[in-house]
């Protein structure tokens, strides 16, 4: 894994020039505050996209600096399988007889020494300061001891001697994914599964920010002229940034554009442009709205047509968001949950983005992949399959239903749909054709999309029309 896509290339020009301006130890404040993520996300389960930038404000980071303690923060976060086996073998116990703060300082060094550029010596300086100045001297040498041993090894090295010898194993633990998530997309890719590396590989690189232009208000041309991104190549209305922070790109702060990933776009257009049995009254649901980027495109689409869009979050909290992403659009939102909404029937296009154990978006939560477990599969089937059966039931004839989400777990994907026409009759289109341009999405009726064949989340999607 030499040059780890999660590297990031300019690390070590980063930084010289970061301990030239800051110095180092506990006046090293980008590792500060790294490692203050990694605790919060150990001790409080916390997610690491939330604490993140209110740390960077309020230890006033920002440009180089921010950036550095980004990729420490969530690289470390990504990468903390194959960390703790490193530190495991280093210390000769096993992580869970470390001391918890004294282990976040250890991942932190062993991420820097293994999967970035930064110099050897300035990754385990650094972290001996921070253990020392926490902890004293005696953690201090037990931090420099084990992180000297890690850095005996090249990433390679450590894989050849620590990963199992299964090939699903020994890819999962090379690029830091439970076995048990490595082994589901395996299943996905079916007769493809010799892509599993590829997959695995772009699945742990830090994603490209994607943006959608607001229909009706802005194309994408003229967005990635003000924003000097670059057009999608799936989505009509996708802009690709290199990097920077997209809330303070004007076309941002103007409501023109939001962040959403090009794959949750084309969720969104594939309803839009499913057939329908008998004219389009223009009554659309987002059966599971929150935090609302998939209405609020919706709604965007609505608009040029007169037509209404109904949003049902049953959290509030998660209900506001949606009401700030659709204001000024005619979109509803409906404090309920989706299963026993109470709203009428005769809808045209339902869209059922589902819970789901978000396994096709794991690049975009950096911790989330040490979070799942095979058991949460079992719970979010039952409720994929209620909110699909309250759709059908709230659906006119003619209409029709997308089911999403955003993992390519059979269970919740496939599984689901083919038992869900098996007991309704429903007629399953091709969604392929509801994705015009994009290729290599599957062997049909359903769409997967994957991070390394789309540069997308692996975003599934089937259309159900009612008879």
């Amino acid at each position: 894994m030499k040059g780890s896509s999660s590297a990031k290339g300019g690390a070590r020009q980063q930084d010289r020039e970061r301990k030239g301006r800051a110095g180092s130890g506990s006046g090293d404040p980008v590792r500060s505050v790294a490692r203050d993520v990694l605790r919060a996300v150990r001790e409080r389960d916390a997610y690491a996209n939330l604490v993140l930038p209110t740390l960077l404000r309020e230890r006033g980071l920002s440009g180089r600096d921010a950036a550095l303690a980004t990729e420490l923060a969530y690289g470390a976060s990504r990468s903390l399988g194959l960390l703790d086996a490193v530190i495991a073998d280093g210390a000769g116990r096993p992580v869970a007889e470390i001391d918890g703060p004294l282990l976040d300082v250890l991942r932190l060094g062993v991420y820097q020494l293994l999967r970035t550029r930064i110099g050897a010596h300035a990754a385990v300086d650094t972290s001996v300061d921070l253990a020392r100045t926490e902890f004293g001297a005696g953690k201090a040498g037990f931090v420099n001891a084990v992180l000297r041993r890690a850095g005996e090894k090249t990433v390679d090295e450590w894989v050849d001697k620590l990963a199992p010898s299964d090939p699903v194993g020994r890819l999962a633990f090379e690029f830091a994914h439970p076995v048990w998530i490595a082994q589901a997309f395996a299943d996905a890719l079916g007769a493809r599964a010799g892509e599993l590396h590829d997959l695995l590989a772009a699945d742990d690189a830090r994603p490209a920010v994607h943006l959608v232009a607001r229909p009706g208000e802005i194309t994408a041309e003229e967005l990635a002229l003000l924003t000097g991104g670059e057009e999608g190549r799936w989505s009509p209305y996708a802009v690709y940034l290199e990097g920077g922070d997209p809330g303070k790109l004007d076309p941002v702060r103007e409501g023109l554009a939001t962040v959403q990933d090009e794959g949750s776009q084309l969720v969104a257009l594939s309803l839009t442009r499913a057939p329908l049995e008998g004219p389009d009254q223009g009554r659309w649901l987002d059966l599971c709205a929150g935090p609302g980027g998939k209405a609020a495109l919706l709604g965007a689409l609505a608009a040029i047509d007169q037509f209404h869009v109904d949003a049902v979050e049953p959290a509030e909290h998660r209900a506001e968001l949606v009401r700030k992403a659709t204001r000024d659009l005619p979109v509803e939102v409906h404090v309920v949950d989706g299963r026993d909404s109470g709203l009428t029937p005769g809808y045209d296009r339902i869209l059922v983005d589902a819970p789901c154990t978000g396994l096709g978006a794991l690049r975009r939560r950096p911790e989330a992949r040490w979070r799942r477990t095979p058991a949460d599969v079992r719970d979010l089937v039952v409720l994929q399959r209620e909110l699909l059966s309250a759709a059908w039931d709230l659906l006119r004839p003619g209409g029709v239903v997308i089911y999403s989400t955003c993992s390519p777990h059979l269970p919740e994907t496939v599984s689901i749909v083919a038992d869900f026409v098996r007991r309704t009759g429903a007629v399953q289109l091709d969604t392929r054709d509801l994705l015009p341009g994009v290729t290599d999405i599957g062997d049909g009726p359903g769409a997967q999309l994957w991070p390394h064949r789309h540069g997308t989340d692996a975003m599934f999607m089937a259309a159900l029309r009612k008879p």
